[in-house]
């Protein structure tokens, strides 16, 4: 597959003002507000966190914090804060090699990132880092776009998506999961898995065919 010439963090940049517009709220909503109430209070870190609609359920009782590759994602977030009252603190990061100490938060949210790393090299890389920030207990919740959905059921496991924006066309990659092989992933990392399962706004009963493969799972506590 012949990538294109933009770097991931070109891409983003580039998305970021439209991105901001178009999907300006969570599409899970359900499942953070239940995390909210699961976790209660602490440190939590969101991986790959965009303009920060994902902060919201979290907003009045955790200590907040957001990593992301996209300077101009960032300055959104800035923004998004601002507009619904609350604070993070936010840093520009690579999710393979992220700028805290070890066993520093409480619990990570890391929505929709993952899948736009190449392989499972480097998304090993990455939940690697997840774990080790972690505090022993501490609980990811992550996402990643499945493989079985009708979009690309029957194509290739990695494909660019593109994104229209007002400087032109950008492709974003995405590697599509399957639910055996994220499981399997995040196991070898060393997480406990809690649950493996389709977004809660998916109503079939196959849930090999949703759109997304929603995971929680637990650090050790030794």
């Amino acid at each position: 597959m012949e990538r294109p010439q933009e770097s991931p963090k070109e891409v983003f940049d580039s998305m970021a003002d439209g991105w901001y517009n178009f999907r300006h709220y969570t599409i899970f909503p359900d499942e953070l507000t239940g995390l909210a109430e699961r976790w209660e209070k602490g440190k939590l870190l969101n991986i790959g966190c965009g303009h920060g609609s994902d902060f919201l359920p979290f907003k009045d009782k955790f200590d907040l914090y957001g990593i992301d590759i996209s300077d101009a994602f960032l300055e959104n977030c800035r923004k998004f804060q601002e507009k619904h009252g609350f604070t993070a603190e936010l840093k520009q990061g690579d999710m393979r090699s992220i700028p805290y100490p070890d066993g520093y938060f409480d619990d990570l949210i890391a929505i929709a990132c993952l899948h736009h790393l190449q392989g499972n090299e480097e998304q090993s890389k990455a939940l690697n880092e997840f774990k080790r920030i972690l505090k022993p207990g501490g609980e990811l919740f992550l996402t990643v776009w499945n493989k079985g959905q009708s979009r690309f059921r029957w194509g290739e496991k990695e494909v660019y998506v593109p994104w229209n924006g007002k400087d032109g066309v950008s492709e974003r990659y995405y590697y599509l999961f399957t639910y055996t092989e994220i499981r399997k992933l995040v196991q070898k990392a060393g997480f406990e898995i809690i649950s493996v399962e389709p977004e809660s706004r998916y109503n079939s009963k196959i849930k090999q065919f949703s759109r997304n493969i929603c995971v929680l799972c637990r650090k050790p506590d030794n």
